[in-house]
């Protein structure tokens, strides 16, 4: 014989389970919507995020091409190398002329010092000595050099000192120069490699290894994919209806994929031949494809239409031989009525009759429910 506590627990657990079963027949309850009239459809295509085409800064043979198209590489990974061999052989003569002048420019500031130190102009051994002993010449012969206009000590001095001065800046003007001739061979040999400006792939490779290459002539094409944008151009009579930030529709080549996009740039000025403006939408993460595929972007209507109404299909009820809703009257009960459908886009659809904007319906209503029902806990 069953206790009392068993048959207690027992009709418990029936309880919750028949109240979970109940919640869980009944969706969200959703306000009815009028559908957007004039809403278009324009083509765009798939393009990255950010796209650099590379060019050759100095000529030569190119050396490396690092991968091929679709190749992922990290931000300053080298792509493309061209061959510096000349530039390497300048390098080293810069660098020897650059010590040559260094040596020079130290020279130079021994003999300044020296003139400091030890004037040249009080050497006896610069005046006529007329063969008398050095005491006599120190004594009498620069004075008399002197008093007969051959010679002032001062003035003498001072030319020799600016002259040890000029030697020291014409051999430091010599460094300078070597060093600046070694800082644009530096730069020559860095424009020989070309580098991922940041992560991202090759999208078109436009030499391969052995070409001979020119200044300006292009290497590949690298792409930013992480983030993948549509580029669309839209007619000018519609760009109104956009704004930076707005989130608009896009369906995708790659199994229909619908997805939402946000208006990312607008370009200010439009095509003078075919009167399109470009527009640029961000696409979500993760989305299928990639650069150079087709996309449909549906750019929306500005004004509705009275007696059309849009509804998630969810909203429809499975099974049937006609679609129908569930309404959700004011005293909380359901109203299954049968509605005409219209165009499908996405996961909404429109409703041509049998629904009217403000009138509220069940999301996701379970194949059996009835007219009277009540939907209370749904709200």
């Amino acid at each position: 014989m069953i206790s009392n506590r068993a048959l207690s627990a027992a009709l418990a657990a029936a309880t919750l389970l028949f109240a979970g079963i109940s919640q869980a027949q009944f969706g969200p309850v959703i306000t009815v919507e009028a559908a957007a009239a004039g809403e278009q459809t324009v083509s765009g295509t798939v393009v990255p995020f950010r796209e650099v085409a590379l060019t050759a800064q100095i000529g030569g043979r190119v050396t490396l091409v690092a991968g091929a198209e679709g190749d992922f590489f990290d931000r300053d990974e080298v792509l493309v190398a061209i061959s510096d061999e000349r530039l390497v052989a300048q390098r080293q003569q810069a660098l020897a002329e650059m010590r040559s002048a260094e040596a020079a420019m130290r020279e130079a500031q021994m003999q300044y010092g020296r003139e400091v130190a030890s004037p040249r102009a009080r050497n006896i051994g610069q005046m006529p000595g007329m063969g008398m002993p050095a005491m006599f010449d120190q004594f009498f012969t620069r004075p008399m050099g002197a008093m007969a206009g051959m010679g002032d000590p001062a003035v003498d001095r001072h030319a020799d000192l600016y002259s040890r001065y000029i030697g020291i800046d014409q051999a430091a003007s010599r460094w300078k120069e070597a060093r600046s001739r070694l800082e644009e061979i530096d730069s020559a040999i860095r424009d020989t490699r070309s580098v991922a400006p940041s992560s991202g792939l090759i999208m078109r490779k436009h030499v391969e290894e052995g070409d001979t290459v020119q200044p300006g002539q292009p290497l590949v094409s690298f792409g930013h994919v992480e983030v993948l944008r549509v580029e669309a151009d839209i007619p000018a009579r519609l760009v109104a209806r956009l704004r930076v930030g707005d989130m608009v529709r896009v369906t995708l080549d790659v199994s229909k994929t619908e997805v939402d996009a946000r208006v990312a740039q607008i370009f200010p000025i439009a095509d003078p031949q075919r009167h399109t403006v470009t527009v640029k939408f961000d696409l979500p993460r993760g989305v299928p494809g990639g650069p150079g595929m087709y996309a449909d972007v549906h750019i929306p209507g500005t004004d509705t239409t009275p007696g059309l109404v849009r509804i998630p299909l969810s909203a429809i009820i499975p099974g049937g031989a006609l679609p129908r809703v569930a309404v959700v009257e004011a005293d909380g009960t359901a109203r299954v009525r049968m509605v005409r459908l219209g165009s499908v886009q996405g996961d909404m659809v429109t409703v041509l009759t049998g629904l009217e904007a403000g009138e509220r319906i069940l999301d996701s209503p379970y194949a059996t429910i009835r007219s009277g029902e009540r939907v209370d806990s749904a709200a």
